[in-house]
């Protein structure tokens, strides 16, 4: 199976900026860390079902109905909605709590939990050169891991929801918006309930009297969709196992907004991590441009 090279280059490009987002969210979260993560989870899926159904209403009306008669695909998209719905909450608490190191752990450890699926369960091969990248990222990620000195349920929590996500992203038959719109459905009921619940107790957040924070929860409906969409452009164009080495911008710059913005420790181990995960990334990259040299019309999955 060949997949031509616009696809590829549109496929890549989503992507990229998709985990350019996500590496920005602690930033985001952060501005919002008096209220609960589990409030936080509840307006991020309500706000963004309320985009993605005005989108779905504007451009997709004739797709929804044919995708509403599709038991498989609503099925495969109910799963990514309850494995992406676990990914937020963990992510969501791990930044309001300063943990934002072991979210980065928990993306980098991610791409490796993206190569073994992609080469398991969908076929997909790797050249000698991928697999020394996969081994040089697997060492990083490892002296990540010992310098915690426990077991990083987070960041494993992470890795293998976001993994599992993406590979039902790929093997499902609506398109990005169809499948978002369908994954927060089967979130919002729940999310509606817990904010009813808060409201009535007088313990939630929005509107209690900091415009601000009223105004960030809203945003979060465009603030999450955005790379999400994009990330579904790209995990529906190129293989499973470049999916995974691209998402290793989101970890670095979480690395990078946890250590010199909100000074999180920076340890030895965290450097040397660090710089042998960028040379997998390095080792890597020329592989696929050597390739693309080699065949400039398509690119062998």
């Amino acid at each position: 199976m060949t997949i031509q090279r616009n696809e590829l280059t549109t496929g890549t490009i989503s992507a990229i900026f998709a985990f350019f987002f996500w590496g920005m969210f602690p930033v985001y979260w952060k501005l919002l860390d008096s209220v609960g993560a589990l409030e936080l989870l509840a307006h991020r899926i309500v706000w963004a079902l309320l985009v993605t159904t005005i989108l779905v209403l504007l451009t997709q009306r004739r797709e929804l109905v044919k995708a509403l008669r599709d038991p498989k695909a609503l099925l495969l998209a109910a799963l990514a909605g309850i494995l992406v719905g676990g990914n937020w909450f963990l992510f969501v608490w791990a930044v309001v709590s300063g943990q934002i190191l072991q979210a980065s752990l928990g993306y980098y450890i991610n791409p490796l939990v993206n190569v073994l699926l992609g080469t398991i369960i969908l076929r997909e091969r790797l050249t000698k050169a991928q697999l020394a990248a996969v081994g040089i990222a697997a060492a990083g990620v490892v002296v990540l891991t010992i310098s915690y000195g426990r077991v990083p349920w987070i960041s494993l929590g992470l890795a293998s929801s976001f993994g599992l996500y993406g590979l039902v992203k790929k093997t499902g038959r609506l398109n990005s918006l169809l499948s978002l719109f369908v994954e927060l459905s089967v979130l919002t009921p729940t999310a509606l309930i817990y904010l009813i619940i808060i409201v009535r107790a007088g313990t939630a957040a929005f509107g209690a009297g900091d415009s601000l924070v009223s105004v960030l929860l809203a945003v979060s409906g465009i603030v999450t969709v955005v790379p999400l969409l994009l990330f579904g452009v790209g995990a529906r164009r190129i293989p499973l196992s470049r999916l995974g080495f691209i998402q290793y911008i989101a970890p670095t710059m979480m690395l990078l907004v946890g250590t010199l913005i909100y000074h999180e420790p920076f340890s030895p181990a965290h450097a040397i991590s660090f710089g042998l995960i960028w040379l997998a990334l390095t080792v890597y990259t020329v592989t696929l441009s050597r390739r693309f040299q080699e065949q400039p019309h398509a690119v062998d999955v």
